[in-house]
């Protein structure tokens, strides 16, 4: 599984032109999914996610994570990130997972995700979705099980 994680001050999911999510401070996370990823590669990921410390300290160091910072969460289902771009200049999909697969994963994800932070809003899986952010610092990590 990849997520490419954003600190935010505030960022939001709109669907046609309705905005269906929205957080404040936290972490904006897009999500993609592999063919041969599974549960314990979720668990792996929000682990990994919610304890990477990207959130500044009293001293101005990246010492926090979301918990810590009582931070905000929004995933978002992004099966473009697992795309193959090793050739041409047309991104293959044939390394993302099947959209069936890639679905119950991502909900498996947010489930566990919730399971270890309260606030936590969602995209919408399959839908064309606009994402508006205001991405804090500039600081933006891929993190990828």
């Amino acid at each position: 599984m990849i997520a490419l994680l954003q600190r935010v001050t505030q960022a939001s999911v709109s669907i046609d032109s309705t905005v269906t999510a929205s957080i404040d401070a936290g972490l904006c996370v897009l999500i993609g999914v592999q063919p041969n990823d599974n549960e314990q590669s979720a668990q792996r990921l929000v682990d990994k996610l919610l304890g990477y410390r990207v959130f500044s300290d009293e001293q101005g160091r990246m010492n926090l994570d979301v918990k810590q910072a009582k931070g905000q969460v929004l995933l978002v289902p992004q099966f473009t990130l697992a795309a193959d771009t090793s050739q041409g200049r047309r991104p293959g999909f044939s390394t993302a997972a099947k959209p069936e697969k890639a679905e119950a994963l991502f909900k498996d994800f947010c489930e566990r995700a919730r399971q270890q932070i309260n606030d936590v809003q969602t995209g919408s899986f399959g839908a064309n979705m606009q994402i508006s952010l205001t991405n804090d610092g500039p600081i933006t990590f891929w993190l990828e099980v």
